[in-house]
Parts: C-alpha cells; structure tokens; sequence
C-alpha cells in the first residue's frame, strides 16, 4: 500500500504555540488555503495514478484538511479515530511556557519521550498510542494491498510512522521534520510477523506557498 500522509493544516493553536492533542481545534484561513493547495497538487498524482481512498483522523484540523483534498478529487472521505493525535493530558491548550510553569517535572518527561509505557501529566502513553494506529493501518494495508491511499492525520502520528520507517527508537526526541500540509510517502504492507515499512519521501512542502510550521513535539 503506497500512503501519501498528510499532516493537517495550520491552526491558531499551531500558531500560538499550543499543545492540542485531542482538542477539536479548527483549521485557520492559511491552514485551510495549505489544504487546498495539498487538494490541487494530489489531484495531479491522482491523475496519474489514482488514489483507491482518503481516510482521515476524526479530529476537525484533519477533517478539514481532507475535505479540501477529497473535494479537489471528487472523493470521499473516511473517518478514524485511530488516526488521531496522541492525548496530552493536563498540558492540551498549553504554551510550552505555560505547561513547563504548570508542572514542569512531568513536562520534562512528555517531551524526554524517555518511556513509552510513561503517561506524564495524564498523557496517553506512547505504546498505547502506537499500537492504536498500528490497528488502523494493518486493517487498511489488508484492504487496500497494492493501491494508493490518503492519510491526514496529525504531527505525533507521523513522528511514530516516520520512526517505524527508519528503524529508529520510539523513544527519545524527534529527529525529522513535520511540516503542517507537509506530504510523507510511505510503503506498508500487512504481513503475517506485523507491518513492513518502506520510507519513499519525507517532509515534501513544494506544493505549499510561504512557510509551513514544524511539530512542537
């Protein structure tokens, strides 16, 4: 299954700084003017080789992204909650000034990434987190074996995606960039020991005017 992931447009809370999580926080005029640019580009690949679904996180800024992408392609979209960002507990709507001011110790810990069984501040652990999307994709890359596909999900899904990818530990800072309305191109395919990920292209923002806000987390 060849996947062009999408992260979400930029929001006002991406602008502020903040912590969202699962916030349902819309996008804003430059998010929703950087999903329509994603629309139009995909839409010539679509063109070329035609994307069989669009399946997106249920949160608002992904919806939304995929609502511009699947409007360009005359496409629908599907719904998962598995592909939702991960959960930050206490800190969701936090500037990085705020949360550290809040509980600074634990705040340490969600960004350290040091355990993946940690749940500081009431934040969903990572392996938790992981194995929730490992669900969505095994399910997708069994119906969806030698076709391509559209994810828009959030910017912790795809630190997770883009580890797994290059064989590198689920714990410890980020080490890639993941811009918002940024394409990422992996290969996944469902196999009997587990899922088999194949980096294609990374962090690709040629389609997007202007500049595009990296992760904070």
């Amino acid at each position: 299954m060849r996947c062009c992931i999408v992260r979400h447009g930029e929001t006002s809370w991406n602008a502020d700084r903040r912590l969202q999580g699962h916030q349902d926080v819309p996008l804003n005029e430059l998010g929703l003017a950087q999903a329509e640019a994603a629309g139009r580009y995909l839409l010539n690949r679509h063109q070329q080789t035609p994307f069989a679904a669009i399946v997106s996180s249920d949160l608002m800024r992904a919806r939304q992204t995929a609502d511009e992408i699947a409007h360009a392609l005359g496409m629908a979209v599907v719904s998962d909650p598995g592909l939702r960002e991960r959960h930050y507990g206490q800190f969701e709507g936090k500037t990085q000034t705020e949360a550290e001011a809040q509980n600074p110790a634990d705040y340490a810990a969600l960004v350290a990434r040091a355990e993946l069984d940690a749940a500081p501040g009431g934040a969903e652990p990572l392996q938790g987190m992981l194995e929730r999307i490992e669900r969505s994709l095994w399910d997708l890359a069994s119906q969806q074996a030698d076709h391509a596909v559209i994810l828009v999900t959030h910017g912790g899904v795809l630190d997770l995606l883009y580890r797994r990818a290059m064989g590198r530990p689920l714990t410890g800072p980020r080490d890639a960039p993941i811009p918002n309305a940024g394409l990422n191109w992996l290969d996944i395919e469902a196999e009997e020991a587990g899922l088999r990920w194949t980096m294609v292209a990374w962090g690709k923002t040629e389609h997007l005017t202007g500049a595009s806000r990296d992760e904070i987390l």
